[in-house]
Formats: C-alpha cells, sequence, structure tokens
C-alpha cells in the first residue's frame, strides 16, 4: 500500500484550520505489519491548525475493526472511538521522538500521518479483547460452554476437598504484629 496519500502538504495553506479525511482499512495496517484486525472501517477526521510559527494536528478517528476474542477465538466488531494532538513545530532537523511534538526541518512542505494514524488506531484497542455477547451472555459457543464444563464447582466446596499439610497447619495460628 502507497501511504502517500497520507501526507498532508501544508506549504501552500493559508494561516487557519483546514479539514482532511482518511479513510483506514485493513490494507493500511498491513503495511505496517500489523495484522491482528481481520477487516476494518475506521475514519479520521483531521484538523490541521496552521499558525506562522507552529502547526496542531487534531486527530479523530472512529468506526470499527473486526477482531477475535481472546476467550472464545470469535470474530466480532469492537467499536474504535481513538484520538491524538500533535504541535508541530520547525527546526534545524526532522525529530519525531516525542509523541506529542513532531519537528519538521525548515523547508519541508509536508508531512506524512500515517505513522501517527496507525499508532492512534491499535493504541486504542484494549489489552483483552471480549465479545460483548460474552459480558450479556448473548453469546452461545462451545468453547464458552466447554469452559463452563470444566470450570470448579465452589470454591469453598474445593478447599474442603483438599486436605491441608500439616506443616503449613501450624503456620495458621502464628500471631504477628499485623495481626495484634
Amino acid at each position: 500500500m502507497k501511504l502517500k496519500e497520507f501526507n498532508i502538504a501544508f506549504a501552500g495553506l493559508k494561516d487557519g484550520k483546514h479539514e482532511f479525511k482518511f479513510e483506514l482499512d485493513k490494507e493500511f495496517f498491513e503495511s505496517f505489519g500489523y495484522e491482528d484486525f481481520n477487516s476494518a472501517d475506521v475514519i479520521v477526521d483531521v484538523e490541521l491548525d496552521k499558525r506562522p510559527t507552529l502547526m496542531d494536528l487534531v486527530m479523530e478517528g472512529s468506526g470499527t475493526v473486526n477482531v477475535n476474542c481472546d476467550v472464545t477465538d470469535e470474530p466480532f466488531d469492537m467499536p474504535i472511538d481513538a484520538a491524538m494532538d500533535i504541535v508541530v513545530k520547525f527546526g534545524d532537523r526532522f525529530n519525531d521522538e516525542n509523541e506529542d511534538l513532531l519537528i519538521l526541518a525548515h523547508g519541508d512542505y509536508q508531512m506524512n500521518i500515517s505513522q501517527y494514524l496507525y499508532e492512534m488506531i491499535v493504541l486504542s484497542i484494549p489489552y483483552k479483547k471480549v465479545h460483548p455477547g460474552i459480558e450479556d451472555g448473548t453469546l452461545k459457543s462451545d468453547v464458552l460452554e466447554k469452559l463452563e464444563e470444566l470450570k470448579p464447582s465452589g470454591s469453598k466446596e474445593v478447599e474442603k476437598d483438599i486436605e491441608m499439610d500439616p506443616r503449613w497447619e501450624a503456620l495458621k495460628n502464628l500471631k504477628t504484629d499485623n495481626n495484634k
């Protein structure tokens, strides 16, 4: 995928606010080597506020990505709602080490925001992806049935069935300063 379509040519723009819209699909994420999405349909609205000495870039993305549930491996559409703000300044050379500040070299006339769009969306995905049907009880799955079948019955009953090692039993009777 060519990422040139994510270039913003700011040199010919007048001072003030300018709006751009970008569509991100599965191919966009695969161009970064990210293959965790089965599909993606995300729209990102970008507002560039150009001023004489700096620019503010406000990005807001919304849509869905299709991912597999970490519990059942069932695919589902996860809603995306992400935002990122970046201040763009000019300096002697390009520097993107600070996540909130981008420094472009004097004389640059455009910037590519594809890396920022990628990071904004990928970082908005929760660490654990759980199908909404698990939380509300509507998902019927062989995996869920097997997990329910293998789930230990009440934890109190399990403790009764396991006989305590006598060496540990003696430790229960020890008193410490914290237990007084």
